[in-house]
């Protein structure tokens, strides 16, 4: 009852067991569905930051980061598999290409403004901002080319689109996992947190406690995502939402409400080198390991092999949210203003594809 006093947010719990059951009984009513589906994930997120915020302070942030963000995008994954095997490949673009966006300008530049507004300035390992902002980087360009060679004037047979897709998300994932050996074991050093004159933290559950928590909650988010996916479409047409909107904005949303809990939660606390490991560590993972993996899993699960072939807008937004990152990020030191402008740059990504979405995505 104390946590429930503490994070209001946990008395949503009730509305698990409710989605469940409904989904049993009323499987037709998508667009109820839908919406408690969304409700239902929020109190799951707050567990889920809770948990992992015990075992960050454990292992130290540059892990309690990495761990937020997998564990995050956990939920990503599996409505992105839900969607794959579906065939609704727009959907997965659309959500993968979405989850990059809102990580890298809705959670960051949530991160800086709340954090700002407490602590007026705060400072961050800009060497581990710069190391992630380089590996999203590398992904976007890998993106890029199979999208480019769409736009030739005789574009490639679809075989040669899916077998550069497939040797690109290989490399994509080797590159990924030398990274992580790389941060958090050859050169550790370099990512450690800066150290703060830091406010006093709530005592953090035991570890064993947290580890528990951990995979009951992702099990119980896994369940209620694929409610999500089973409904959000026809909801979408009843709500008057488009499938790219969908994907690029609700399902991002939805997926990264587990690291967007931590993420604020921590720059609250003066812990922004949290925050920028979730922000940027998850996006980085969504595009060097997340996207590649989809891509390999299509060959067995989906109608056809997935590519990662974007529409050029999905493109431009990943490109353009990659650049801001860094150039926020690249001092070492947060603001709230810095979060307004990140801020201010995902509504017009969101705006643009609510009003005009694009006619004929790939």
């Amino acid at each position: 009852m104390d946590e429930v006093h503490q994070s209001p947010l946990l008395a949503l719990i009730v509305f698990v067991p409710v989605v469940i059951v409904l989904e049993r009984l009323r499987p037709d009513s998508h667009t109820l569905l839908f919406l408690l589906s969304v409700v239902a994930i929020i109190p799951l997120a707050a567990l889920l930051s809770r948990a992992t915020e015990a075992v960050a302070a454990k292992t130290g942030d540059a892990v309690g980061g990495l761990l937020n963000a997998t564990l995050g995008n956990l939920t990503e994954l599996v409505i992105s598999l839900a969607a794959l095997q579906a065939g609704q490949y727009l959907l997965v673009k659309a959500s993968v290409a979405g989850a990059i966006v809102t990580n890298t300008l809705f959670m960051l530049g949530g991160s800086f403004l709340l954090g700002g507004l407490k602590h007026h300035v705060q400072e961050f390992n800009r060497v581990n901002a710069r190391f992630q902002a380089c590996m999203l980087f590398l992904a976007t360009i890998a993106v890029l080319v199979p999208s480019l060679i769409s736009e030739v004037d005789q574009p490639p047979a679809p075989a040669v689109s899916q077998t550069l897709s497939l040797g690109l998300s290989i490399l994509l994932i080797v590159v990924y996992a030398l990274g992580m050996f790389f941060s958090l074991r050859t050169h550790k050093e370099l990512f450690a947190s800066v150290s703060h004159g830091g406010e006093e933290e709530e005592k953090p559950w035991p570890m064993t406690l947290a580890l528990v928590l951990l995979v009951v909650v992702t099990l119980l988010v896994a369940l209620v995502s694929e409610i999500f996916v089973g409904s959000v479409q026809v909801a979408a047409e009843h709500l008057g939402m488009t499938p790219a909107f969908v994907g690029f904005i609700v399902v991002a949303l939805v997926g990264a409400a587990a690291e967007m809990t931590t993420a604020f939660s921590a720059a609250r606390t003066n812990r922004l080198d949290l925050s920028v490991g979730i922000a940027l560590g998850s996006a980085a993972q969504i595009a060097l390991f997340v996207a590649p993996v989809l891509v390999v899993v299509s060959y067995f699960v989906g109608p056809e092999p997935m590519t990662l072939q974007f529409w050029r807008g999905a493109v431009t937004m990943m490109i353009v949210a990659t650049l801001a990152a860094t150039l926020l990020s690249n001092g070492g030191r947060g603001a709230w203003y810095a979060g307004v402008m990140a801020l201010a740059l995902y509504g017009i990504f969101a705006f643009t594809l609510f009003v005009l979405p694009p006619a004929n995505p790939s």
